[in-house]
């Protein structure tokens, strides 16, 4: 039986962070460092990618970096092949990023067409082109990140708004990433690869208005926003052998906003 510090332990895998530089995503790299492993942090911004990567080095963690078009599945498997050429393996795919084209209702539908390319056919290509070579070495993680707008309607309070403005694309997507993840778990099993959603709350930033930042912790149990902590531990949890018999779960982590 193992110990439990060595069932978290991510030493020697190699893990790729789509949205690897954004707001969740530099979290997310961070903690898989911390674990142990070899981060790819990858976008279209190479060069933000790149500054990020660097400053993940300067404090001694293995990383990575790359510019990555997830519409291109050609430029999906360019990164893939270097992967494998570098490392030999790939072992956590964490589906981070999303873009928030559309602002509005009445926005032209190229908004919503543009999201849907990257935010749902993107995420898809992504996970059968990397999931691919965990198929062949029989074992892997995948980590859809979706969000609480996935499972409730924003309580639009916390905006400021009234009515129901709030871009309907991304309540589309991210409820489509919960369900997509329940088929992948189905289909990558056979080939030990586990397939999980992480759904997070609001996170803390300073830039986060006085209204809605005491409108959202008044409404949540725990009374706070995510600090950068809570996306790390979860994220790491899910990555790593300590969740070896979990798959097809959308894990919440929202401080307790959609309990009731």
């Amino acid at each position: 039986m193992a110990n439990v510090k060595n069932l978290l332990s991510l030493d020697g895998k190699s893990a790729i962070v789509t949205g690897g530089a954004g707001r969740y995503g530099k979290h997310i790299c961070e903690g898989l460092a911390e674990a142990g492993a070899k981060v790819w942090v990858v976008s279209r911004n190479g060069e933000a990618c790149a500054v990020f990567a660097e400053s993940l080095r300067a404090k001694g963690f293995a990383a990575d970096s790359d510019s990555m078009d997830m519409t291109s599945e050609a430029d999906l498997n360019r990164v893939k092949d270097r992967i494998m050429a570098e490392d030999g393996h790939i072992d956590i795919l964490v589906n981070n990023a999303v873009i928030r084209p559309m602002k509005s209702y009445d926005d032209d539908l190229k908004a919503w067409r543009e999201s849907i390319d990257v935010n749902a056919t993107g995420m898809f290509a992504c996970t059968r082109t990397f999931g691919e070579a965990m198929e062949q070495q029989r074992s892997g993680s995948i980590i859809n990140i979706s969000s609480i707008y996935g499972v409730v309607s924003p309580d639009l309070r916390a905006y400021g708004r009234g009515g129901d403005d709030f871009p309907q694309d991304y309540m589309f997507h991210r409820g489509g990433v919960i369900n997509f993840t329940h088929a992948m778990a189905m289909r990558f099993a056979r080939f030990n690869v586990r397939v999980n959603a992480v759904s997070p709350g609001g996170l803390d930033e300073p830039t986060i208005p006085a209204k809605t930042r005491e409108f959202y912790e008044s409404r949540s149990p725990l009374g706070r926003f995510a600090a950068s902590d809570d996306i790390k531990g979860p994220i790491v949890f899910l990555a790593s052998d300590a969740a070896a018999y979990v798959t097809g779960h959308n894990l919440m982590v929202d401080g307790g906003w959609t309990i009731f």
